[in-house]
């Protein structure tokens, strides 16, 4: 209970934040600095050498890139019968293929699955960067215009980014030194990444002008939150693909949209309130809606 009162009072915070103005309009990016630069990092550090390697872990490798190709099939399917701008198919692969994996993700997993559910979390959240910084960053720029996509330029992007940095030193190190001396550092520095990712996520969500573009919003977040994350859970059971890792696999699918994603397809001016109301409403929708995969997700513990 204490988890969920502390995901209340953090969204809800930042939602107070923006509403009265109390920070400047993009504290939030300072904020997010933290995140991604030290909490992050430190959330790896800690976890990840604590994980046991096993064939069971092909399973948050793939699942990203699995929702991200189903996303990329079902928007095809859907522009054969409606015909959509390009910009469009950009921003609904952008939100729709990409989960929050780490801001909703860790505390969501922590809150449902425990510590033992975040290494794998973790996990998961570093292949989705990977499809964001080399996918998700082409579709963006081949959708704008007079856009032109850099191979090196994304491959030095993801060897600079310090959670991955973080991630590849997390298997490198520990069979040569020991993380035990600053485990309470790391301690410190990880337990802030849950209050201040979900404040950040409140200080972001849109307050207005939520009635337009229904459908698309509904195909978005009908996939996001509801096909995929079922497909995904079928095919555990059929495969017979049980346990903790399978579970939180679907449940880290089953999140909704990501803030970079959201980002980046703002950043490339491609129907920017389209991309804020699907993250928006797609993040208060998740809280529902990953309370039901939980009750679900037990079927393949």
């Amino acid at each position: 209970m204490t988890n969920f009162i502390l995901i209340a009072v953090c969204i809800l915070s930042g939602i107070l934040v923006k509403r009265y103005k109390a920070l400047p309009e993009d504290s939030f990016k300072a904020v997010n600095a933290w995140l991604i630069n030290i909490a992050l990092p430190a959330v790896a550090l800690k976890y990840l050498p604590q994980m046991e390697w096993t064939g069971k872990l092909l399973l948050p490798l793939l699942m990203p890139f699995l929702v991200w190709i189903g996303a990329y099939l079902c928007i095809r399917i859907l522009d054969r019968f409606y015909r959509l701008s390009k910009q469009n198919k950009a921003v609904l692969l952008l939100t729709a293929g990409l989960g929050n994996t780490s801001f909703l993700g860790f505390p969501l997993t922590q809150a449902y699955f425990g510590d033992k559910g975040l290494p794998i979390a973790v996990f998961y959240d570093q292949v989705t960067f990977i499809i964001i910084s080399t996918l998700a960053i082409f579709t963006a720029v081949k959708a704008s215009n007079g856009g032109t996509f850099h191979p090196r330029t994304t491959l030095r992007k993801i060897f600079t980014f310090p959670p991955f940095i973080a991630f590849i030193l997390a298997f490198v190190l520990p069979p040569f030194i020991s993380f035990d001396p600053v485990r309470p550092v790391l301690d410190a520095l990880a337990v802030t990444l849950v209050p201040l990712a979900l404040f950040s996520v409140g200080m972001q969500l849109p307050l207005k002008d939520w009635k337009t573009d229904r459908g698309l919003i509904v195909f978005a977040l009908s996939y996001k939150l509801v096909l995929i994350p079922l497909l995904l859970f079928a095919g555990c059971l059929f495969f017979s693909l049980k346990g903790l890792t399978a579970q939180v696999s679907v449940f880290e699918a089953a999140m909704a949209p990501m803030v970079t994603g959201a980002i980046i397809a703002i950043d490339h001016n491609l129907n920017p309130p389209l991309a804020n109301k699907i993250l928006g409403i797609g993040i208060l929708v998740s809280f529902f809606t990953t309370f039901l995969w939980s009750l679900v997700l037990p079927v393949i513990g």
